[in-house]
């Protein structure tokens, strides 16, 4: 039986009278790499940002490796202008933070690249890898976690190896060229070790040799740390590549879910997304 890592139920998100996000019904399997795709204005990265903590949801839940990490129902004003579903099925509020949905081991990337601009590559790395530090103030001021951040250096450096970045670690990390920006952004949200990684629109912007060189990789560090991967793209060749399954978006509602065949076969997404892509 698939163990469900990711599970969102019934999440809306409205910003007013307006649905980004209508009843949203998703999982992701360990292992997997699944897709989520639709036109722009979709509500795709919004469905991120309420996965991540970035927005409370409106209405609705979300459950990682089956435990229930958000929480939220329409409230005040909210209750009158709610146009979504299920609006009395969920009574309690959790709202945890960003830096708290990454601690619990869920990383992710950004549509835009959100690298420190004025450190160096490493030094983008090592940042990171202070999520998971056990030193406080006490054992920092009189230097007794010494043993902790040398361990944080030689996991950065070994990260950068395993990615193809040893040589650039001393170069600051907006002087790359755009792909290896892409990586270590990637990268990055590996050092917080996470087991769910979520990575938005990361072939935006790439040329085709970059976007074939991120599609192997994407695939050798889901293998290589074993996680599982929920990705925005619209680079279809890419999509249709790598991913197990794929969700579609359309004005805020799933539209389709499915294996990449299916997907291709969908006449509704044909008509709402990949049809309309390809006369452009």
């Amino acid at each position: 039986m698939s163990e469900h890592v990711l599970k969102v139920e019934n999440a809306t998100m409205q910003f007013g009278g307006v649905v980004a996000v209508d009843n949203m019904n998703i999982v992701v399997d360990k292992g997997e790499i699944v897709s989520l795709i639709g036109p722009n204005g979709a509500g795709k990265t919004t469905a991120f940002n309420v996965i991540t903590g970035v927005y409370a949801p409106t209405n609705g839940a979300v459950y990682f490796n089956g435990k229930k990490i958000i929480e939220n129902h329409p409230q005040g004003k909210m209750k009158k202008l709610y146009q979504g579903q299920n609006a009395g099925k969920y009574t309690h509020v959790l709202a945890p933070t960003p830096d708290k949905i990454t601690q619990l081991g869920i990383a992710r990337t950004f549509q835009n690249i959100r690298l420190f601009k004025s450190q160096t590559v490493f030094e983008n790395i090592l940042i990171a890898k202070h999520l998971r530090r056990t030193s406080n103030l006490f054992t920092a001021t009189f230097h007794l976690n010494g043993k902790e951040e040398q361990k944080m250096r030689e996991d950065a450096t070994h990260l950068l190896e395993i990615v193809g970045l040893k040589d650039e670690r001393n170069e600051m990390a907006t002087s790359l060229p755009y792909g290896k920006q892409r990586r270590l952004e990637i990268a990055r949200a590996l050092a917080t070790n996470p087991s769910l990684l979520l990575l938005d629109e990361p072939a935006a912007g790439m040329n085709p040799q970059e976007t074939d060189e991120l599609t192997a990789f994407i695939g050798e560090i889901r293998d290589n740390f074993g996680l599982t991967i929920f990705m925005i793209e619209h680079h279809m060749d890419l999509v249709m590549e790598i991913s197990d399954r794929i969700y579609v978006l359309d004005f805020g509602k799933p539209i389709a879910e499915g294996v990449p065949e299916e997907i291709q076969n969908n006449q509704r997404v044909i008509d709402a997304y990949l049809g309309g892509a390809a006369d452009e």
